[in-house]
């Protein structure tokens, strides 16, 4: 299996609210690291599994509807509990929608350096 990684950040402001998430129920900032990375059991014409400026800019434009937003005001998180978990799978889904379909795609969020949280499909 063959893949690439690249990496953005993006800075956010939500709320957790819910009982369940303790202090994180109030309002609280977070600079995400965020890792793509596209897996591919073959190489493309070009002898890639996809273009690393290309990967590059599908996140970086997937991650700019959230730079410096409160989550909790936009309406497509209005109502969703915007755990590391949930932001994993709805940047899986807007990276996902750009590619070829025959890529496999991890999104990984780094929330510090000792915890992180992925979805892959």
């Amino acid at each position: 299996m063959f893949s690439i990684t690249v990496k953005d950040h993006v800075m956010i402001a939500h709320s957790l609210p819910d009982p369940y998430f303790g202090p994180a129920q109030n309002m609280h900032g977070a600079t995400y690291v965020v890792e793509a990375s596209f897996k591919s059991p073959s190489l493309n014409e070009q002898n890639v599994v996809i273009d690393i400026g290309e990967a590059t800019d599908i996140l970086k434009d997937v991650l700019q509807e959230m730079a410096y937003q409160n989550l909790d005001e936009l309406p497509q998180f209005r109502g969703i509990l915007t755990t590391t978990e949930y932001l994993a799978q709805y940047i899986h889904g807007k990276i996902k929608s750009a590619l070829r379909e025959d890529l496999i795609l991890k999104v990984e969020l780094f929330e510090s350096h000792v915890a992180s949280a992925a979805y892959e499909e």
